[in-house]
Protein backbone atom coordinates (compact mmCIF):
# COMPACT_ATOMS: atom_id res chain seq x y z
CA UNK A 1 0.00 0.00 0.00
CA UNK A 2 3.03 1.87 0.66
CA UNK A 3 3.96 1.88 -3.18
CA UNK A 4 0.76 2.43 -4.20
CA UNK A 5 0.92 5.76 -2.18
CA UNK A 6 4.25 6.74 -3.68
CA UNK A 7 3.24 5.58 -7.11
CA UNK A 8 0.21 7.68 -6.95
CA UNK A 9 1.98 10.55 -5.56
CA UNK A 10 4.47 10.61 -8.44
CA UNK A 11 1.79 10.90 -11.63
CA UNK A 12 -0.15 13.48 -9.48
CA UNK A 13 3.33 15.62 -8.54
CA UNK A 14 2.81 17.38 -4.89
CA UNK A 15 -0.18 18.76 -3.74
CA UNK A 16 -1.17 18.76 0.21
CA UNK A 17 -1.87 15.18 0.24
CA UNK A 18 1.62 14.91 0.16
CA UNK A 19 2.11 15.84 3.67
CA UNK A 20 -0.30 13.55 4.94
CA UNK A 21 1.51 10.26 2.80
CA UNK A 22 4.64 11.32 4.21
CA UNK A 23 2.68 11.24 7.11
CA UNK A 24 1.08 7.84 7.38
CA UNK A 25 4.36 6.12 5.47
CA UNK A 26 6.30 7.39 8.66
CA UNK A 27 3.78 5.92 10.96
CA UNK A 28 3.84 2.70 9.33
CA UNK A 29 7.72 2.57 9.52
CA UNK A 30 7.57 3.64 13.18
CA UNK A 31 4.73 1.22 13.69
CA UNK A 32 7.01 -1.41 12.23
CA UNK A 33 9.82 -0.68 13.98
CA UNK A 34 7.76 -1.25 17.09
CA UNK A 35 6.50 -4.25 16.46
CA UNK A 36 8.62 -7.79 15.99
CA UNK A 37 11.20 -7.84 13.43
CA UNK A 38 9.92 -8.69 9.86
CA UNK A 39 12.27 -10.81 7.88
CA UNK A 40 12.37 -10.09 3.88
CA UNK A 41 10.81 -6.85 3.55
CA UNK A 42 10.88 -5.15 0.50
CA UNK A 43 10.70 -1.60 0.83
CA UNK A 44 11.46 0.38 -3.15
CA UNK A 45 14.67 2.12 -2.80
CA UNK A 46 12.68 5.20 -4.95
CA UNK A 47 10.05 5.37 -2.57
CA UNK A 48 12.09 5.58 0.44
CA UNK A 49 13.79 8.31 -1.20
CA UNK A 50 10.97 10.43 -1.92
CA UNK A 51 9.78 9.76 1.41
CA UNK A 52 13.04 11.29 2.77
CA UNK A 53 12.97 13.60 0.64
CA UNK A 54 8.97 15.04 0.97
CA UNK A 55 10.17 14.52 4.85
CA UNK A 56 12.89 16.99 4.44
CA UNK A 57 11.40 19.36 1.89
CA UNK A 58 8.27 19.56 4.66
CA UNK A 59 10.51 20.20 7.93
CA UNK A 60 14.04 21.00 7.32
CA UNK A 61 13.56 24.70 6.01
CA UNK A 62 11.42 25.42 9.85
CA UNK A 63 14.10 23.60 11.39
CA UNK A 64 16.96 25.44 9.85
CA UNK A 65 14.63 28.77 10.82
CA UNK A 66 14.38 27.38 14.22
CA UNK A 67 18.42 27.31 14.20
CA UNK A 68 19.01 30.87 12.96
CA UNK A 69 16.89 32.03 15.36
CA UNK A 70 18.05 29.92 18.49
CA UNK A 71 21.64 30.99 17.29
CA UNK A 72 20.82 34.59 17.05
CA UNK A 73 18.81 34.11 20.37
CA UNK A 74 22.52 32.83 21.80
CA UNK A 75 24.36 35.40 20.50
CA UNK A 76 22.10 38.32 21.75
CA UNK A 77 21.85 36.33 24.88
CA UNK A 78 26.14 36.59 25.12
CA UNK A 79 25.44 40.30 23.91
CA UNK A 80 23.16 40.73 27.28
CA UNK A 81 25.14 38.92 29.60
CA UNK A 82 28.22 40.81 28.59
CA UNK A 83 26.49 44.16 28.83
CA UNK A 84 24.84 43.26 32.23
CA UNK A 85 28.55 42.52 33.30
CA UNK A 86 29.85 45.71 32.49
CA UNK A 87 26.72 47.76 34.13
CA UNK A 88 27.48 45.48 37.14
CA UNK A 89 31.15 46.29 36.95
CA UNK A 90 29.69 49.99 36.95
CA UNK A 91 27.76 49.73 39.90
CA UNK A 92 30.04 48.18 41.86
CA UNK A 93 33.01 50.88 41.38
CA UNK A 94 30.26 53.46 42.13
CA UNK A 95 29.70 51.84 45.31
CA UNK A 96 32.85 51.97 45.59
CA UNK A 97 33.59 55.49 45.93
CA UNK A 98 32.24 57.21 48.65
CA UNK A 99 29.06 59.56 48.58
CA UNK A 100 30.16 62.47 46.10
CA UNK A 101 28.17 64.47 48.67
CA UNK A 102 30.41 63.52 51.48
CA UNK A 103 33.77 64.53 49.64
CA UNK A 104 32.20 67.94 48.85
CA UNK A 105 31.66 68.42 51.96
CA UNK A 106 34.86 67.23 53.20
CA UNK A 107 36.98 69.63 50.49
CA UNK A 108 34.32 72.65 51.46
CA UNK A 109 35.78 72.06 55.09
CA UNK A 110 39.35 71.92 54.25
CA UNK A 111 38.98 74.77 51.98
CA UNK A 112 38.05 76.76 55.19
CA UNK A 113 41.26 75.63 57.03
CA UNK A 114 43.55 76.46 54.23
CA UNK A 115 41.39 80.34 54.54
CA UNK A 116 42.05 80.09 58.17
CA UNK A 117 45.46 79.23 57.64
CA UNK A 118 46.22 82.06 55.48
CA UNK A 119 44.33 84.61 57.12
CA UNK A 120 46.68 83.48 60.62
CA UNK A 121 49.84 83.78 58.42
CA UNK A 122 48.66 87.29 57.32
CA UNK A 123 48.67 88.43 60.58
CA UNK A 124 51.35 86.64 62.03
CA UNK A 125 53.48 88.20 58.85
CA UNK A 126 52.01 91.74 60.35
CA UNK A 127 52.95 90.98 63.92
CA UNK A 128 56.44 89.83 63.11
CA UNK A 129 56.98 93.24 60.75
CA UNK A 130 55.60 95.45 63.52
CA UNK A 131 57.87 93.48 66.51
CA UNK A 132 61.12 93.82 63.76
CA UNK A 133 60.06 97.53 63.63
CA UNK A 134 59.64 98.33 66.85
CA UNK A 135 62.52 96.19 68.24
CA UNK A 136 65.29 98.37 65.58
CA UNK A 137 63.58 101.40 67.08
CA UNK A 138 64.10 100.12 71.19
CA UNK A 139 67.47 98.78 69.34
CA UNK A 140 68.05 102.60 68.25
CA UNK A 141 67.17 104.12 71.06
CA UNK A 142 69.31 102.30 73.30
CA UNK A 143 71.95 102.84 70.98
CA UNK A 144 71.40 106.84 71.68
CA UNK A 145 70.93 106.28 75.19
CA UNK A 146 74.34 104.56 75.45
CA UNK A 147 76.11 106.82 72.86
CA UNK A 148 74.45 109.70 75.04
CA UNK A 149 75.53 108.37 78.64
CA UNK A 150 78.80 107.62 76.98
CA UNK A 151 79.58 111.29 75.59
CA UNK A 152 77.54 111.99 79.65
CA UNK A 153 80.80 110.29 81.17
CA UNK A 154 83.50 111.94 78.80
CA UNK A 155 81.53 115.49 80.06
CA UNK A 156 81.89 114.26 83.50
CA UNK A 157 85.15 112.96 82.69
CA UNK A 158 86.21 116.26 81.23
CA UNK A 159 84.71 118.43 83.72
CA UNK A 160 86.10 116.19 86.70
CA UNK A 161 90.03 117.21 84.93
CA UNK A 162 89.16 120.47 84.87
CA UNK A 163 88.26 120.60 88.43
CA UNK A 164 90.64 119.16 89.63
CA UNK A 165 93.07 121.41 91.16
CA UNK A 166 95.91 122.08 88.78
CA UNK A 167 99.59 123.18 90.82
CA UNK A 168 99.58 127.22 90.19
CA UNK A 169 103.09 127.74 88.48
CA UNK A 170 105.31 129.57 90.33
CA UNK A 171 107.57 132.22 88.68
Amino acid sequence: SLQMEVDGMEDEGPSQSEGVYVQSALQESLDLEMSEPVDNVCVDKEAVDKLTEGFLSHYLPDLQNSKRALQELTQNQLILLDTLDQEVTKFRECNALPDLNSLFTEAKVYHNKLVNIRKEMIVLHDRTTKLKKRALKLQQQKQKEALEKEQQREKELERERQLVAKPAKRT
